[in-house]
């Protein structure tokens, strides 16, 4: 019952970690003059998307993917 107890808290801990780590990539994104691109983070290029840019949406997507995962695991264990 303990282990149960611990896995289950540890579960919502990381869950919680994920959602605030998604919810800052997702604001870094540049929409039109936003973001990364609007604060002067992220150097202009001449053509198509930055290398940051396209990094950070690799990163988005496995955090993404890691959110969904860990709310599926949450859901079975507190079926």
């Amino acid at each position: 019952m303990l282990l149960f107890q611990f896995t289950q808290a540890s579960l919502v801990f990381v869950h919680f970690i994920i959602s605030i780590a998604l919810i800052v990539l997702v604001l870094l994104h540049s929409g039109r003059e936003a973001g990364l691109g609007g604060m002067g983070f992220v150097p202009t290029s001449q053509g198509g998307t930055h290398i940051v840019e396209r990094n950070l949406t690799r990163v988005t997507i496995v955090v993404a993917l890691m959110f969904g995962l860990n709310t599926i695991l949450l859901f079975r264990v507190l079926e």
